[in-house]
């Protein structure tokens, strides 16, 4: 039997990092039945050779028949020691967030805690279950989350750190939830919500992170850069353009771009001696010299 030693992901957020134990990958045959979904059980019986899971679309996830009577479940399959139900009870958790969310409501705290959990599961079809249910609670829910810090920001992280991994299919579901919260969220405090990862000990959650500020900060105006704090996004954008990731720097060269574009094009028309004054007191000379260098095909 080998023993393969993964490579560690840093799941700490980004306030209270934590150290994670290194998991061992055990390669054996046949695949055993699992007494927690993602750990295996050596004294049950082997599952069938094959398990799959059908990827349901949110267009055609349909209406509960009867959620009231449903819902009553829903936690309890949630909880399932058996991943393929969790599987289950994930599609039916999006399909009450589509279609009876009132009910989901109260029990949105648990049910995310369980996405969050779904998500760390070394399985790829469970992971990415959870990352489509994430999708459309954002849709559902959009600033209510916001209430539920804990679970909001676990979630964040995760799928900043799927979105940042090696499986190109969960990396592309992954990206699409990120973009819906882009999508379904006030940017200001989202933007608030991202700002930390920017300086996650993890690279690639780095510039993940950077790339969606990026987004943010594009769309935004001079009125939103200021109320976000100005001094404060340049400061951002000055230490990820040396970042030790091009994802990275190149999403601070645009967000560098865009605020300078933001405050020389206000009404106020500033000239861009004013923006060269402006990042000369808000930054040390050699991050102020950086950003006035990007800007100058701009004059």
């Amino acid at each position: 039997m080998e023993k393969m030693a993964l490579r560690p992901i840093d799941n700490a957020l980004p306030i209270t990092p934590e150290r994670l134990k290194k998991h061992v990958k055990v390669v054996s045959a046949p695949i055993q039945k699992q007494s927690e979904f993602g750990v295996n059980d050596e004294n049950k019986a082997p599952l069938p050779p094959s398990s799959t899971i059908d990827y349901v679309s949110s267009e055609d996830l349909k209406p509960v028949s009867d959620p009231v009577s449903m819902i009553q479940g829903l936690i309890e399959g949630l909880d399932s020691k058996d991943w393929t139900e969790v599987c289950e009870s994930l599609n039916n958790a999006r399909r009450f967030a589509l279609y009876h969310s009132s009910l989901l409501l109260p029990l949105l705290e648990k049910v995310m805690l369980v996405v969050v959990k779904a998500m760390k599961n070394p399985r790829s079809a469970l992971c990415k279950t959870a990352i489509m249910a994430s999708s459309d609670i954002f849709n559902a829910f959009g600033d209510q989350l916001l209430d539920s810090t804990d679970a909001f920001d676990n979630l964040l992280l995760q799928l900043l750190l799927k979105a940042s991994q090696d499986k190109k299919f969960v990396c592309e579901e992954a990206d699409r939830a990120l973009n819906v919260i882009v999508k379904s969220m006030t940017p200001l405090p989202l933007l608030n919500k991202l700002k930390p990862y920017v300086s996650h000990a993890n690279p690639r959650v780095r510039a993940k992170a950077a790339v969606y500020i990026s987004n943010f900060v594009s769309k935004m105006g001079l009125e939103g850069m200021s109320e976000f704090g100005l001094i404060s996004l340049v400061q951002m954008a000055a230490e990820l353009l040396n970042d030790r990731l091009p994802e990275a720097r190149e999403a601070a060269r645009r967000t560098v771009i865009s605020i300078y574009e933001a405050y020389t094009g206000g009404e106020e028309h500033k000239q861009p001696e004013e923006w060269h004054n402006f990042c000369q007191s808000s930054l040390p000379p050699i991050f102020a010299q950086s950003l006035v260098k990007i800007t100058a095909s701009f004059q």
